[in-house]
């Protein structure tokens, strides 16, 4: 029986050796996540020094910012598929597949460019989040200037609540009969 446990014990400290030369050579899959995210990190934590400084409703602006900037990244593609869409009715119909594959060809073009603007503005996106939870987790009420938007679900919910110029978001509500915070 010892003979058997020493044999066994001896084959798992050579594997342990070949995969401790595998991991060094090659690196294992924690590390090389780690390091891929690692420069994503960086930046989230560069940008969230700044996003921490604005007031709520700088919060909202630069959340407007964003979504501007991601809209003008494809403003001429999406152009570009409203006039051939609008002129397919002109076209012969053994003519319209070409401008089918136009419009598809448009369209992964602003795949594309959604996916590069998305990863640019990644840390400032996750810092507005981060930053706002952490708001609604250390205070019972944030304000912000009133906006539409804020008019309209203050209608439906009980969450939030107009004060003249104002909207008022609290930080906990009812749903499906319990307290949520």
């Amino acid at each position: 029986m010892d003979a058997f446990r020493n044999k066994k014990r001896q084959h798992t400290q050579q594997n342990m050796g070949f995969n401790d030369i595998i991991s060094k050579i090659f690196g294992n899959k924690a590390q090389r996540d780690l390091n891929e995210i690692n420069p994503v990190v960086k930046r989230v934590r560069e940008a969230y020094a700044t996003i921490e400084q604005l007031s709520n409703d700088g919060l909202r602006e630069r959340t407007k910012e964003l979504e501007n900037y991601i809209r003008e990244q494809v403003t001429t593609e999406r152009a570009e598929i409203e006039k051939l869409k609008a002129g397919m009715e002109e076209i012969d119909l053994d003519e319209r597949e070409s401008v089918w594959n136009q419009i598809d060809k448009l369209e992964k073009d602003i795949t594309e460019k959604y996916e590069k603007a998305l990863n640019e503005i990644l840390p400032d996106a996750f810092s507005i989040m981060k930053e706002t939870a952490r708001r609604f987790t250390q205070n019972k009420e944030i304000v912000v200037t009133a906006t539409d938007f804020d008019r309209d679900l203050a209608a439906s919910h009980d969450f939030v609540r107009i004060e003249g110029e104002k909207a008022v978001y609290l930080n906990h509500w009812v749903a499906g009969g319990n307290e949520i915070t």
